[in-house]
């Protein structure tokens, strides 16, 4: 930390890293708030989830898992597991593909091939905030499932900010663009 920081005559924020935001959470001081994520280097508490919400998480972990059998996939499905994104980023989304589930700490960014935002009231920022994130990450597909709507929003084709391609569906069965085989139905 003995870098020269330029003198400014405005006030700026600073961003945590994700080391930094690790470090605060194994010390306790998230434990008051619950759920917390690392967006772009700001802190962000999660609401508690509601059995809807649960229940879709629920349903879609079990179809994955059962479709990644079926396929003898070296791929597993994890539920709300960490993935860390240097520098400034360390996301908790509802579910992921993997294909290193075992080790310490977060999952590694370059081992996921398909993450999962379930949206019950969050839709403004699965897709928009969490999209662009997750893109400019590389992650090769994301889904969000809009419980309101009862569609799924696919993404894929990561280019900067932004995913170059996607699609919206209904729950009814739902086929990777990224993953061959790969497909679910959702009720």
């Amino acid at each position: 930390m003995t870098d020269h920081v330029p003198l400014t005559t405005t006030p700026l924020p600073v961003r945590l890293r994700v080391e930094d935001f690790f470090r605060l959470d194994d010390a306790g001081a998230f434990a008051d708030y619950g759920k917390t994520e690392l967006i772009r280097g700001e802190i962000f508490y999660m609401n508690s989830q509601h059995r809807p919400h649960a229940r879709a998480k629920g349903q879609l972990f079990k179809a994955l898992e059962q479709a990644l059998s079926a396929m003898n996939s070296d791929l597993e499905v994890l539920i709300e597991a960490t993935v860390a994104m240097p520098p400034f980023s360390a996301p908790e989304p509802d579910l992921l593909l993997t294909t290193q589930p075992d080790g310490e700490g977060p999952v590694p960014l370059a081992s996921v091939r398909l993450i999962v935002e379930i949206a019950d009231t969050t839709q403004q920022n699965d897709l928009g905030t969490k999209a662009g994130l997750y893109a400019e990450n590389g992650v090769p597909e994301y889904w969000v499932v809009d419980l309101k709507a009862r569609s799924v929003h696919q993404f894929w084709q990561p280019q900067g900010e932004a995913y170059a391609a996607r699609r919206e569906t209904t729950f009814a069965r739902i086929e990777s663009l990224t993953i061959p085989e790969l497909a679910v139905t959702l009720a």
